[in-house]
């Protein structure tokens, strides 16, 4: 059975003014961030409820941006991300969604590298007290707390892969947490994504990205230092 530490009850060290507002939407910035496994070139974040009601005035968006450009949420430079970002060359747009949304505090962004190829789409709800939690990556359906090292797996849903994801994970010593598994249709694309007791090793992503039907293999930890490099993969489609 997993324990929440004390900072997941408390809060975590932030740059204010708000846990959920701020401190959780650095965090989902910072996921999309490492996903994409490159600073983005284009963003968009649509925030929809509460988000889309006050983030300007509770600096969500600056959260966000600080998150893109791999701030912490203790990060100094936050309130100024907006503006890094544009010296950097990001473009940056923000919207206010309509329609259904999971929770008050929901941003979905829509991430684009330099080249224009890869993208990435991601769906972050801040559940509070600077939690998130990711329910939705390119179309699938996940659910991710960001608390654990977190390898997704892009593959073909055919018979076996999932047996020899965990075979691998078994012959590395590698204990698997959390499981979330989407498929677009039988035989069709799926995304699997682990959560992990430890830091997944370069040899362990290695080892599964060779795996047969296995597209892409990346790698989020917003455990890390900021500004560090996660190992994030490399596609092979």
């Amino acid at each position: 059975m997993r324990f929440k530490d004390v900072f997941s009850i408390i809060g975590p060290a932030m740059v204010g003014p708000s846990s959920s507002h701020t401190a959780g939407a650095a965090r989902i910035g910072r996921a999309a961030r490492q996903l994409l496994g490159e600073r983005p070139a284009k963003a968009e974040a649509v925030f929809y409820g509460s988000f889309a009601a006050t983030y300007e005035g509770h600096g969500t968006d600056r959260a966000i941006v600080g998150g893109l450009l791999d701030y912490g949420t203790d990060d100094p430079r936050l309130p100024d991300s907006i503006e890094t970002a544009e010296a950097m060359g990001m473009a940056v747009t923000f919207r206010q969604g309509t329609g259904l949304f999971p929770h008050p505090n929901t941003v979905r962004l829509e991430l684009e590298g330099p080249d224009g190829r890869n993208r990435l789409s991601l769906t972050g709800t801040s559940i509070g007290g600077g939690n998130i939690e990711i329910v939705e990556i390119d179309g699938f359906s996940v659910r991710l707390s960001g608390m654990y090292p977190t390898v997704l797996i892009h593959h073909m849903d055919y018979l076996g892969v999932l047996a020899a994801v965990t075979h691998t994970m078994r012959r590395a010593g590698v204990n698997i947490g959390h499981m979330s598994l989407d498929r677009k249709n039988r035989s069709g694309a799926a995304l699997t994504a682990l959560e992990l007791d430890d830091p997944p090793t370069a040899e362990l992503i290695q080892d599964l990205e060779i795996l047969p039907a296995v597209h892409s293999v990346k790698v989020m930890d917003l455990s890390g230092a900021d500004g560090r490099t996660t190992p994030s993969g490399n596609s092979r489609e």
